[in-house]
């Protein structure tokens, strides 16, 4: 008998599916994307740069790679490495390693070398699909890999000589570097060469492995998420189910535009900006360097897109431009925001400006990544990050994992067909993430209410006890982030002989007449007591991860 859930009600009133059609055992996302090459030939899917590559571009450039690859004669499933920036490649290659029947594994270039080594390794990769900045940093490492196969490239061989005209410095002419492993080979000379007639379609199935997506590594060493194709293709199926009321698609493709400013290789951006954006016909339109705020505007002003996939700091960045708001949002339909808590001032700014209230989500790399979101027709900004996706339970557990109530805090726990098959080669890392019952356990804290919508307290590492009293840092941010004068703000906890941690903010000025005393008068007037903050430090800059997430760790190390 189907168990019945508070959410349930939620699916009634915003006409949400509680069932889809799953793909058979025997499919997989070639499947999908086959689909979407044949119903969206002529639509562009990705543009950098103003240089537009269609579906139709996409399968062919795709089929060749990954006719070079089963050229290479490797075993089934190898893991290849995708080590690139948001450039024109990155879903060419992505696409052709998931039609090869590899396994793709996705690598920040700005890794070190003792991360990239850790990383190549762990995964067991024997094939590196890299951009020319990170050659340096590879080379470094290189002998110490199972690296055989290297493929180098740069950011103007998808680009028309045009385009480079247009934009000069994406020409950088690189000195020749000596990597000595057996085979290094150029992207371009690739496509060249390569003859998509000679590539055989493999057989595979839901259960076979298509990514290691390794997770952030916030506590010890980063661990290998082994998603396979069935917990994407479903998951792919969830989004759509999320987020498909809030646009307006066309069964041709190209009428709806994602801005994207999240990298590739995270998972967020690669599920919903690759593979959810090929299966609903959507248009790409990458930006190379988030950190580069004139072009975003000017690429905003240009594309007017109606999604924008973001976390709180690059909202709130944005929102902070004089120029952002001057800019047309009559078209703008999806501002989409996980990775980190989205802060009340920035999702009120937000609307203020573009009209559109933000849709907080929540996942995880080991949730494939999606598992809440907020339906469409919600009237205001909660702070909560929304209701179960289809097929996904949500709970909240205590430490020996039995369920709590409605209203009380614990660790939130996910089961779902988009819930990871384990950790790569880590079978007691496993084990402790996933309870008896296939919950996994996601370490952070949070509170769901009678109607089935997550609130997201902070991450359990985070918690500061002062006294014995538990405080959480977004709590404090959350309050301080509304003073006027504050432009970002982290909280972490610091020891402290008497109560055990005490509070401690960092905060980036607006306005630089901002002082201590400000702060503290702002936090004793609206937090108690013993979660005021007991030290203050002005910087000019926070830490912050790949998608601009704000990294407390890093500020921890540092005291």
């Amino acid at each position: 008998m189907k168990m019945s859930h508070p959410w349930d009600n939620e699916y009634q009133k915003y006409n949400i599916p509680a069932q889809l059609q799953l793909p058979a055992p025997h499919e997989s996302l070639l499947e999908l994307l086959e689909q979407s090459f044949r119903q969206y030939s002529q639509a562009p899917a990705f543009i950098s740069y103003e240089q537009t590559l269609t579906y139709q571009q996409l399968d062919e450039l795709s089929l060749r790679f990954a006719s070079y690859l089963q050229q290479l004669h490797l075993p089934k499933q190898t893991r290849i490495a995708i080590m690139l920036p948001n450039v024109l490649q990155y879903p060419v290659v992505a696409c052709a390693i998931l039609r090869s029947g590899y396994i793709a594994v996705n690598v920040n270039p700005n890794y070190t070398a003792r991360e990239l080594k850790y990383q190549l390794n762990d995964a067991g990769a024997e094939v590196l699909i890299i951009i020319e900045e990170a050659i340096a940093t590879f080379q470094t490492i290189a002998a110490e890999t199972q690296i055989k196969t290297m493929i180098r490239t740069s950011v103007s061989d998808l680009l028309s000589a045009d385009t480079l005209f247009k934009y000069p410095q994406l020409q950088q002419n690189k000195a020749e570097e000596h990597v000595f492993i057996e085979n290094v080979a150029h992207f371009k000379s690739i496509m060249d060469e390569a003859h998509p007639d000679s590539y055989k379609r493999p057989e595979l199935g839901l259960h076979n492995i298509a990514l290691l997506q390794y997770t952030g590594g916030t506590t010890g060493l980063s661990k290998g998420t082994i998603l396979a194709h069935g917990n994407l293709f479903i998951n792919i199926l969830q989004m759509d189910a999320a987020f498909s009321p809030n646009l307006v698609l066309s069964a041709q493709g190209g009428s709806s535009r994602i801005l994207c400013l999240l990298p590739f290789y995270h998972i967020f951006a690669f599920s919903f900006s690759i593979l959810y954006s090929l299966y609903s016909g959507q248009t790409v339109v990458l930006i190379l360097n988030p950190r580069e705020i004139d072009y975003v505007l000017e690429t905003w002003k240009r594309y007017s897109p109606q999604v924008f996939p973001g976390v709180n700091t690059l909202f709130n960045t944005l929102a902070n431009q004089p120029e952002f708001q001057t800019l047309d949002f009559s078209g703008f339909r999806l501002a989409v925001s996980g990775g980190m808590p989205t802060l009340h001032a920035t999702a009120d700014l937000w609307r203020k400006l573009t009209g559109n209230i933000i849709c907080e989500v929540y996942g995880l790399s080991e949730t494939g990544p999606l598992a809440t979101f907020n339906p469409k027709g919600q009237r205001s900004f909660s702070g909560k990050v929304g209701i179960p996706v289809p097929l996904t339970d949500v709970v909240i557990i205590d430490e020996q994992g039995r369920e709590l109530p409605y209203g009380q805090a614990g660790e939130v726990a996910i089961r779902g067909p988009q819930v990871m098959q384990g950790y790569w080669q880590k079978t007691e890392e496993t084990a402790q993430v996933m309870t008896a019952n296939q919950l996994f356990r996601s370490g952070d804290i949070g509170i769901m209410d009678e109607r089935g919508y997550l609130e997201l307290i902070d991450r359990k590492k985070d918690m500061i006890v002062v006294s014995g009293f538990n405080v959480y840092p977004r709590e404090i941010e959350e309050v301080i982030a509304q003073y006027a004068k504050v432009l970002e703000v982290a909280a972490i906890g610091i020891k402290d002989e008497k109560s055990g941690e005490v509070p401690k903010v960092f905060i980036v000025r607006k306005e630089d007449s901002l002082t201590e005393e400000e702060v503290f008068t702002y936090a004793k007037a609206n937090l108690t007591a013993y979660k005021c903050p007991k030290y203050i430090e002005f910087v000019s800059e926070l830490p912050k991860s790949n998608i601009g997430k704000i990294l407390r760790r890093h500020l921890k190390e540092t005291q």
